[in-house]
């Protein structure tokens, strides 16, 4: 937790360095609101820290994730986050510019969310079964949904790294990743900090649509994986890879089958039949406990069942 707690004033520091220590194995988020508590999120509690933030600690946290250059992180505050060494990510909400219809800046910072990366080797255990192909040796294209927090991310970096290793049975395959926001990588100056295995390629802070075009064409994967895909560059450029033979597994954000069948973007790619399976995961229990499975019957559509 050192490197997470780094970024704050002493202030700060000095209250909350022993409750995270405490929780150092369990800890998901540090939340920062300008004049209110420090929140701690745990996998299954949450405690609320009688200190209340001021403006200026808020900016002064702000400068030392920016490396005291605050101009030089504008595309990613723009976005609303900055990934950090680690993998680790911060929300970041305040006053937003808009020009032309788009975020341009954010400013009058008022809450920061810092987002504990870990990896969980063997969370994708009950998952896994249900993506690979055991008898082709392949995965199916599959798309991994469940709603924000319920681990999709850390599920999704444990699935690479089995894929691209192998396990008994099942011989490793070439992974093309795309690390849009760097959470599943951590690459830190050309070097994955994260275990992802010894056949993946990794492209980070790119567009998912324009990295997927050119791990392709660059690094012919046999499987191609991005993180919470949500905009139709997107769904074009998987479709596009799915009808030229290349395998996927992506994850977006949703309930239930019906929910994603009313996103207007999702719904497309789920009614191309792009997708073989189809998984929701719990938003409550350990990370990765099936919820539904949906495979596709070519005649009839998706059937799903229940674990």
């Amino acid at each position: 937790m050192k490197d997470i707690l780094r970024y704050f004033p002493q202030s700060i520091y000095r209250i909350i360095e022993g409750q995270v220590e405490e929780k150092k194995n369990t800890l998901e988020e540090i939340r920062i609101r300008a004049n209110k508590p420090i929140i701690l999120k745990a996998c299954y509690s949450e405690e609320v820290i009688d200190y209340r933030v001021t403006y200026k600690e808020i900016m002064e946290i702000l400068q030392k994730i920016c490396e005291n250059s605050i101009y030089s992180y504008q595309n990613q505050i723009k976005n609303g986050f900055i990934t950090l060494k680690g993998g680790h990510r911060v929300g970041i909400t305040g006053n937003a510019i808009i020009e032309n219809n788009k975020v341009i800046n954010l400013t009058y910072i008022s809450s920061l969310n810092f987002r504990i990366a870990r990896e969980i080797k063997g969370c994708s255990k009950n998952v896994l079964k249900y993506i690979l192909n055991i008898e082709e040796n392949s995965v199916y294209n599959t798309l991994i949904v469940s709603a924000p927090g319920a681990g999709k991310t850390t599920i999704l970096r444990d699935i690479v790294r089995n894929i691209s290793d192998g396990i008994v049975g099942f011989n490793g395959l070439t992974v093309g990743l795309i690390d849009e926001r760097g959470e599943l990588a951590a690459t830190y100056k050309g070097i994955s900090q994260n275990d992802l295995g010894i056949r993946t390629d990794v492209i980070d802070n790119i567009p998912k649509s324009i990295g997927m075009k050119m791990l392709i064409r660059s690094m012919a994967p046999k499987v191609i994986v991005a993180d919470e895909i949500g905009c139709i560059e997107d769904i074009n450029a998987i479709n596009e890879a799915v009808c030229a033979g290349i395998k996927g597994i992506f994850t977006a954000h949703g309930g239930n089958f019906e929910e994603i069948l009313l996103n207007p973007i999702l719904s497309n790619i789920i009614n191309m039949h792009a997708f073989e399976k189809i998984i929701f995961l719990k938003n409550i229990g350990q990370r990765g406990t099936i919820d539904n499975v949906y495979t596709l019957n070519k005649k009839t559509g998706y059937i799903g069942y229940y674990r």
